[in-house]
This record gives C-alpha cells, structure tokens and sequence, in this order.
C-alpha cells in the first residue's frame, strides 16, 4: 500500500491553505502558513507563483480534495467512477462519498485529532461499526451506522481524553454523538455545507472527465 512520508505542511503549502493535517498545531502560530517566511510551496522555487493556465487551476481543486482526505490518485479515481454512476450531481455525490469514509467520521466525531492519526485508531482495531471491529479506513458508512469504541478500558480511555481536549467542539447535524458511552450514529448523508474546506468541485469534475 502506498503512503505519503514526507512532511504534511508542505501540503499545506503547495496548496496555500490550511488542509488541517496535524490537528490542533494546524490551529497554532507554529502552522507554517501562519508565517509569512514560509507560506509558499515548497522547494527552492517556491516564490514563484505565476499566472495558472485553465488545466492548472483544474489540477490544483483535484489535488486540494485528494490532500485534505488523504487519498492517492488511484483511491481518488475509484471514488469519482463510482460517483458518476450515482444519478445526481457528480461532484456535490464524489464529496458526500468522500465524507462518509470511516476515517473522516471518526475525525468528525472528534475521536482524533486529524485524519491521519483516525486511520491509526481503525488499523488499530479501536473502532467498532454495528457490533463488528472494522479496520479499513476507507469504509464507507449508510445511514443508520452505529460507531461504537472497542469495549476496553485502553480503548475507551483514549477516546475520552481526546474528547476532553476540546470539550466545546460541535458534531455536524448529520452526526449524532453521545460523549458518555462514547458512540456515535450517522442520522443523515453529508450535505455540501458540511464539508470544510472551500473548493470547486465542478472543477474536479471537468479535469476527471477528460
């Protein structure tokens, strides 16, 4: 399986946004896109951002979705094929599929504090879905799924204290938590003002298309 090992802020950077890949430092002055000596891609021509053509602009919402999930290439073009053969908008379907995965939910649910360290937490056999330990990240949740904690004093103390660090942080709508037990049920689809991050999806569309 194939892994991104370099640094996450020069995502961030090459974006030339915040993608939210380290949890709460990303929310610090030590993200490198709160410094202005350093919020620009990365590399020794980093400076240099001139005038994007059509194809660029295209390949820049492309890669912003692929980052802020955590997909490869491959991963990404599964979930677009998939989305076209859905009756709807391509795009407003692509981002609902993308939000529905394991990992993102858990991030959601505030069980971690980034996505990277959520599929850490599947891979682990922390997380349970409807009664059964699931460890694929990229599991795709329906409505009516019920997420539940491994049922272990390590696993339910983990969850916890992460819960404990942002005690005033708010579950989507489309997310139902209860932070006692802790568990979670998806009540709803992910509407497209649930997603984070601004972006074109129709852009996406036009440049997976061709």
């Amino acid at each position: 399986m194939g892994r991104y090992l370099d640094s996450s802020c020069k995502l961030c950077r090459r974006e030339g946004m915040k993608l939210m890949l380290k949890g709460i430092r990303c929310e610090t002055a030590k993200c490198p896109v709160e410094k202005k000596t350093r919020n620009l891609a990365p590399g020794m021509h980093g400076w240099r951002r001139g005038r994007q053509s059509e194809y660029g602009v295209r390949l820049r919402e492309k890669q912003k979705i692929k980052r802020f999930y955590g997909l490869l290439d491959r991963q990404f073009m599964r979930y677009f094929r998939q989305a076209e053969r859905i009756k709807g908008n391509t795009g407003e379907i692509l981002l609902q599929l993308l939000e529905r995965r394991l990992d993102n939910v858990i991030y959601k649910l505030n069980f971690a504090p980034s996505r990277k360290a959520a599929r850490q937490l599947i891979v682990h056999g922390h997380i349970y879905v409807n009664g059964r330990k699931v460890n694929v990240s990229d599991y795709t949740l329906k409505v009516g799924d019920k997420i539940i904690v491994k049922p272990s004093d390590k696993s339910k103390k983990k969850i916890k204290m992460q819960l404990e660090v942002n005690p005033n942080y708010t579950t989507q709508g489309w997310l139902q938590l209860d932070r006692d037990k802790p568990e979670a049920t998806v009540v709803a689809l992910p509407s497209r003002d649930d997603i984070q991050i601004p972006m074109e999806e129709q852009l996406v569309v036009e440049i997976c298309s061709r």
